[in-house]
């Protein structure tokens, strides 16, 4: 499937819309990921797959990754947690809910900024660190 060109420059995009698009990103690389590893029973799939996408794990992953972000993910990342979201964090506190709205928010950027090795590596290191391995520098 081909991307449709943006006429605007991802930078200058609301992070809200950048964390729309990065959780819908970020969960279909954690689905295809457990799909690779064999899981096929669908409970199975949406439980292992709760561990990814959580709040609290997405939190712990972009806190983990942030003094290997450029000085550019930084910035998103800080309008991606500052952005106010109008609603509220179910099953989550407010700071977790705001950490993961902000890594969701660079994967965004990185989607549409056609950043497909970075997206890629970051993804990559995500995983290692929510199984628990380093994964990272």
């Amino acid at each position: 499937m081909q991307k449709e060109r943006l006429t605007r420059d991802p930078k200058q995009t609301n992070p809200l819309v950048l964390a729309f698009l990065g959780d819908a990103t970020y969960s279909h690389c954690v689905r295809y990921h457990l799909i690779a590893r064999g899981l096929v029973k669908p409970h199975e799939l949406h439980t292992e797959a709760k561990r990814y996408v959580s709040a609290r794990a997405q939190a712990h992953v972009l806190l983990t990754l942030m003094p290997c972000l450029t000085e550019t993910e930084q910035a998103i990342v800080k309008r991606g947690r500052n952005a106010k979201s109008g609603s509220v964090a179910k099953n989550a506190d407010i700071i977790d809910y705001r950490h993961a709205t902000a890594f969701e928010a660079l994967i965004g950027f990185l989607y549409l900024d056609a950043q497909e090795e970075r997206l890629a590596e970051l993804v990559q290191q995500a995983f290692a660190i929510v199984e628990g391995e380093s994964g990272h520098e």
